[in-house]
């Protein structure tokens, strides 16, 4: 027997849909945008099932936009696609995310500190690739595999194979993490900059500042997922 929070109930979505308040310029927008408030506040935790039928006739809308607002939350990671339930709200914590970042700190440092002195111009020409094109690229999906590319791209001269698939597996792991902090805060918390003074810092040998940056942008991106969710109650 499903519980209400499987169930996705009626009066869970009434709630969401009163909430969002006006509708915005497609019908597209006005689901995406209710249902995204709603995951990042807490107010449809995770599990929670959210089935087309049941959006659409809350909503007011057809199973179309709703279909594609279900796309684009997926996207960003606020939902799965689970088979044989369809669409769930994503199931994360601070303790899931705090226990991430702390394995990504103990690994990625060493990667990089073995890799840097064994780095070449065409692996420093990638990252630098990888930093313009997490600039541009309009998707919220595509930022966090760019990001994980652009670390990688540092630390694969590390020549310790296990390591690396440790690290490598962290990062993906990371990525719905990213794409929740960047949905909650928008896109101008990537840390570029922080990208930036760490491939440089490479790219001048210089293991300990580049050590010091990478140190640094782990520690802030824990702090501020960890910020969220003590806001968000969750």
């Amino acid at each position: 027997m499903q519980t209400q929070r499987q169930k996705g109930s009626g009066s869970e979505l009434a709630a969401v849909v009163a909430a969002a308040g006006g509708r915005h310029r497609t019908a597209t927008e006005f689901v995406e945008a209710a249902l995204k408030a709603a995951i990042l506040e807490g107010r449809l935790p995770g599990g929670t099932a959210l089935r087309q039928e049941e959006l659409a006739e809350a909503f007011g809308v057809s199973r179309m936009p709703v279909r594609e607002a279900l796309r684009q939350l997926e996207a960003q990671a606020l939902i799965d696609f689970v088979p044989h339930k369809g669409a769930v709200v994503t199931e994360i914590s601070a303790e899931d995310a705090a226990d991430n970042y702390a394995i990504r700190r103990a690994l990625e440092p060493a990667a990089l500190a073995l890799s840097i002195p064994a780095l070449g111009p065409e692996d420093f020409g990638r990252a630098r690739d990888l930093i313009a094109e997490m600039d541009t690229d309009p998707d919220p999906g595509s930022l966090g595999e760019l990001n994980r590319r652009f670390h990688m791209a540092l630390y694969s001269r590390a020549g310790r194979a296990k390591l690396l698939a440790l690290t490598e597996q962290q990062l993906a792991a990371a990525d719905r993490y990213l794409r929740f902090h960047l949905a909650a805060k928008g896109r101008e918390h990537l840390s570029q900059d922080e990208h930036r003074a760490l491939l440089a810092a490479a790219e001048a040998r210089d293991v300990a500042a580049a050590v010091a940056v990478l140190h640094a942008h782990l520690d802030r991106a824990a702090a501020t997922i960890a910020e969220f969710f003590r806001t968000r109650g969750g």
